[in-house]
């Protein structure tokens, strides 16, 4: 059953909110200990919230576009009165005391939020291993890491645990675990959806947004959570069709995509080999296949990195110990400390010109050549990651960790939309096709993943 399928079905109570929610609960119980995504459940709260939900239908009330869906959310966004920790120690008692404006979205729409998701700790990672909780087990690839730093709410959706959850993407953190755990994850144009009261890894890349395990789970969530915030002014000022509309596409005449060569030179053969057949899928669907070159490439993870560990930085300072819990530095794990350490040294005045500043000009020269790499194709496919999933607890070194990103990072950079959704297996564990497009042109992307989908 569809996502919008399980909607109407709650609806015409062929299937109630309160037994939907009694099914996923139940899940959670036998599947959670072992793992872990969930971090914070409120079954309390979501139960009364399916009850008013089944009593409105039962009266014939109106009820929202997500009536009666169970819905995981990243522990780093705020939903009042519960423990909003970013899976650090800096914040293991801070209770959120407000919503955030998706979070008040999703409730005015009767989404039935169950609980919060692990992560990685702070959104610093693309493992969920950092997390003062302990790491998540990939459902899709038993022992494996899911992916991060939203590991938690994609292993979640791939457990059967919910029906949508959000994440947030500073340079990957949806796609990069969406393409490890075989679910869908969709990362809008930046400014298209709030932020306000997401706890920032860096705020000129992060952007909220769904995972799903198919198309009309992320349209639902997209038409809940996007539009303009006024206390969120890098959002967009900007009415946009129904996603949904989206979903029903099946074929795609008219399409120009797009197949970048350095995107293929950095990944690994087996998982080109399934890339290539869902890009002839696209082929066989209706889609002009262009191929293009990006010689940028290798600009993007020293330009992401710079830019993030000087922002992460500035967002930390309040963190001290004051009034929102412990002073980070004295408790945080090393790879937060390490993005702490280096943005404060290239924070300096002697050395924001050298690191920074540059970070930044290298930004507008990736951002141009991509929007020039877009402007004659509708949108760009490939693979989301570069390399199979680790092991959990295996040994890494920190520049292998960073590499995970190398392809995701360029959307963060750019600020345009991107998703992942599964393209197939490559030694039993999912891999993900990455789909890009222009600014603002979100729609584009839910469209060309339907027509994946639907055929």
């Amino acid at each position: 059953m569809k996502i919008i399928e399980k909607v109407e079905a709650i609806k015409q109570q062929e299937l109630t909110a309160t037994e939907n929610l009694e099914q996923m609960y139940s899940i959670i119980e036998e599947k959670n200990n072992d793992i872990n995504a969930f971090v914070e459940l409120d079954l309390q709260r979501a139960q009364k919230v399916a009850e008013n939900i089944d009593n409105r239908i039962k009266n014939n009330e109106d009820t929202g576009k997500l009536a009666g869906l169970v819905i995981g959310i990243k522990c780093n966004i705020n939903v009042e009165d519960l423990i909003v920790s970013a899976a650090s120690p800096t914040l293991k008692e801070y209770i959120g005391s407000y919503n955030a404006t998706v979070i008040n979205r999703i409730i005015e729409e009767d989404g039935v939020i169950v609980g919060l998701t692990n992560m990685d700790e702070f959104a610093a990672g693309s493992s969920t291993e950092t997390s003062m909780y302990g790491p998540t087990n990939n459902p899709s690839a038993p022992g494996h890491i899911p992916g991060g730093s939203s590991g938690g709410s994609a292993a979640a959706i791939a457990a059967g645990m919910c029906d949508i959850a959000l994440g947030s993407d500073t340079g990957g953190s949806i796609r990069n675990p969406a393409s490890h755990c075989g679910v869908m994850g969709f990362k809008p144009t930046y400014g298209m959806v709030s932020r306000q009261g997401l706890l920032d890894l860096s705020m000129s890349l992060d952007q909220i947004g769904p995972f799903a395990n198919d198309t009309t789970g992320i349209a639902l969530m997209l038409d809940v959570i996007t539009g303009y915030d006024p206390y969120d002014t890098t959002t967009i000022k900007k009415e946009t069709s129904p996603f949904i509309d989206d979903t029903k596409t099946t074929s795609l005449e008219n399409t120009t995509v797009g197949i970048v060569k350095e995107f293929m030179d950095v990944t690994d053969d087996k998982i080109n080999n399934v890339v290539n057949k869902s890009i002839d899928q696209l082929s066989d669907l209706g889609a002009d296949i262009k191929e293009l070159t990006f010689e940028d490439i290798n600009l993007g993870l020293p330009t992401y990195y710079l830019i993030n560990y000087v922002e992460f930085f500035s967002a930390t300072r309040k963190y001290d110990g004051r009034k929102y819990g412990e002073r980070i530095e004295e408790v945080c794990g090393p790879e937060v400390a390490r993005r702490i350490e280096i943005g404060s040294y290239i924070s300096q005045k002697e050395f924001s010109g050298k690191y920074y500043k540059k970070a930044l000009q290298a930004r507008s020269l990736i951002r141009n050549d991509f929007n020039d790499l877009l402007s004659n194709v509708d949108v760009i496919a490939g693979p989301t990651v570069p390399k199979l999933p680790h092991k959990i607890g295996e040994e890494i070194d920190t520049m292998d960790m960073y590499a995970y990103d190398i392809l995701t990072v360029l959307a963060n950079i750019t600020g345009i939309p991107a998703s992942s959704m599964k393209s197939g297996l490559v030694d039993d564990i999912p891999v993900g096709l990455q789909l890009q497009a222009k600014p603002e042109e979100d729609h584009k992307i839910l469209s060309t993943m339907s027509a994946l989908e639907n055929n």
